[in-house]
């Protein structure tokens, strides 16, 4: 009996632990269910993310390192006649064919372009930036009388006519060049090239812009693309365009015999060979590294506010990230000179293999800065930064200098947010953390002491504010 007593004892303690494990189970299930991550898996009946891909040919091989990239971040492919993807990778422009898929995207959607960035990467609307980094250009024929006083008051120059739909430019006298062919522009010809053992060469950039309005902009730092002319720039000769354009068949870099010993042999990246031998030279390459980055800021500062024009016919302008490639070219001065910003940079190493590491290095860094890997981890916003995490200036807004929200300062108090202003404040955060080899170019740098702010939108000085706040707090923020 008291065998049988004690058995009952432990027997109902038993099913009272199993039945507060039961609860506890079917508790957090119901919790877990109701996030809206778990729901959209659940909805999509997929256990992982899924991509789209749009664009001609793709099946061809060019975006073997993008699926390859998606898949090593735990996403599937999918079909784009669903609505269940997560995000869309879209080679060619979708703003057009594929309007009524991406006007009203649901908050977890992404879509690698903003519309509206063909005003940078559109050739003749980047040629037409007033930029003392832009070669100067002439629309054809609408700008022919100004082009022939520019010409007569600069008889020295050298010009290219270029087609605003095709690649390719060619030196052309200038009595021979068409004035009146509607589509082209005239441009200036950078003369004379700095050149690297007799070759003329471009730097490719690639670029990120995860947020406008504010504007959050990145460049990857982790490696620069260079590519020379397959033929020496002198004696120079109009008619040989391998001599003065860098194309399908360019020399690659590690080809070039000065630079050579730098990537092969001691294993350096293009960036840190180009930057020993600009050293080799007695010349100081982080003078050129920050006009460059100063050009690439300028020019998406002009171009943001017609972008944000076009995101008001968005649900919202959160569902969109972009990366381009800005091509640059130098003088013989190392003076840095956009020719081109690729809206959908090749990414494929089919012609160059060694180029694979730069393409991989550049999406995982991309795809890490823009917040994929969230996709796989199931994280919330609230879960990876708190409103402590946003607090800036904490001197002036505990005291009574911010009694009010008026003084700019104040603005970032937490009293004087607004909801609008938390989100992209975490989202800032969160690529702040997430930035990995990239590097932010704005808000610019805090070092920048002489930079004058006065000509920025209010949300963009709201943010430059606070990353100057959060410089004064922690270095790793300036």
């Amino acid at each position: 009996m008291k065998f049988t007593f004690r058995w009952f004892v432990c027997f109902s303690l038993g099913c009272g632990f199993t039945l507060i494990a039961v609860e506890f189970f079917q508790l957090n299930s119901i919790r877990y269910e109701s996030s809206p991550t778990v729901q959209h898996f659940q909805a999509s009946n997929c256990k992982q993310p899924i991509y789209v891909v749009y664009g001609h040919d793709i099946e061809t091989g060019y975006l073997k390192h993008v699926f390859e990239t998606f898949e090593a971040f735990g996403f599937v492919r999918g079909s784009l006649n669903s609505s269940t993807w997560d995000v869309m990778w879209a080679h060619d422009y979708p703003f057009k064919e594929l309007k009524s898929k991406v006007k009203n995207l649901t908050e977890h959607q992404k879509v690698n372009h903003f519309p509206g960035t063909g005003y940078i990467t559109n050739k003749l609307d980047l040629a037409k930036t007033h930029s003392p980094f832009i070669p100067k250009a002439f629309e054809m024929p609408k700008q022919k009388e100004e082009l022939l006083k520019y010409v007569a008051k600069n008889p020295d120059k050298m010009f290219v006519q270029k087609n605003n739909e095709h690649r390719g430019i060619r030196i052309e006298k200038f009595e021979n060049m068409n004035l009146t062919k509607e589509g082209t522009f005239i441009q200036e010809f950078i003369h004379p090239p700095m050149l690297i053992d007799g070759h003329k060469f471009d730097i490719g950039v690639y670029t990120i812009i995860t947020s406008v309005e504010p504007l959050r902009l990145y460049i990857y730092n982790g490696d620069i693309l260079f590519r020379f002319c397959p033929v020496k720039y002198h004696p120079f000769d109009r008619d040989n365009h391998d001599k003065y354009v860098v194309g399908n068949d360019y020399l690659p870099l590690w080809e070039v015999p000065s630079l050579r010993k730098y990537f092969n042999e001691g294993g350096y990246s293009m960036k840190e060979t180009f930057d020993a031998y600009v050293r080799s030279l007695g010349k100081n390459p982080s003078l050129m590294w920050a006009k460059l980055e100063e050009a690439i800021r300028s020019v998406v500062l002009l171009k943001e506010p017609f972008i944000v024009r076009l995101l008001k016919n968005y649900s919202s302008k959160r569902n969109f990230f972009e990366m381009v490639r800005f091509d640059f070219a130098l003088d013989e001065n190392m003076n840095v000179f956009i020719m081109e910003a690729n809206m959908s940079p090749n990414l494929s190493s089919a012609h160059f293999p060694p180029n694979k590491l730069i393409y991989y290095q550049v999406l995982y860094n991309l795809f890490s800065l823009v917040g994929l890997g969230r996709y796989t981890r199931h994280l919330q916003e609230n879960m990876e930064v708190s409103m402590k995490n946003l607090m800036v200036y904490p001197d002036k807004c505990s005291s009574d200098a911010c009694t009010t929200c008026y003084p700019s300062q104040c603005q970032l108090c937490s009293k004087c947010l607004s909801q609008e202003a938390i989100h992209y404040l975490k989202a800032t955060y969160i690529e702040h953390r997430n930035r990995q080899d990239c590097k932010r170019i704005f808000p610019p740098p805090m070092h920048f002491e002489n930079q004058s702010a006065t000509h920025y939108s209010p949300d963009n000085l709201l943010l430059t504010l606070w990353f100057k706040g959060k410089c004064e707090l922690d270095k790793d923020w300036c």
